[in-house]
């Protein structure tokens, strides 16, 4: 019988900002993680800063077409709802990149 094929880290850096169903990506992420594996995430995302949160989502479609990236996911609240557990956040840069350390739950 063949083992499904499981990791014990995922790392992804700027993809989830790109895909165009971040949940489901992540939800992906978190079935290839093995129980208790970790998933370590360098993403943009949305400023918590109103002002810039609002400049980021006017220039959104320009900088989609030209770069294939999305500058205002909201990338933490998909991590949470793909089913990894977020275990700690990093500001990476500006408050607009963020380093997310997610673990998937043990099994029972």
């Amino acid at each position: 019988m063949c083992r499904p094929l499981a990791f014990d880290i995922v790392v992804a850096s700027l993809v989830f900002c790109s895909v165009p169903d971040p949940v489901r990506g992540l939800r992906e992420v978190a079935r290839v993680v093995k129980p208790g594996g970790k998933a370590l995430l360098l993403d943009h995302v949305i400023s918590s800063n109103r002002f810039l949160a609002w400049l980021m989502n006017a220039m959104n479609p320009v900088v989609l077409r030209i770069f294939g990236d999305n500058i205002n996911r909201k990338t933490v609240e998909n991590v949470a709802k793909s089913g990894l557990l977020i275990e700690k956040i990093t500001d990476a840069g500006w408050g607009i990149f963020k380093l997310i350390e997610a673990r998937k739950a043990l099994t029972l």
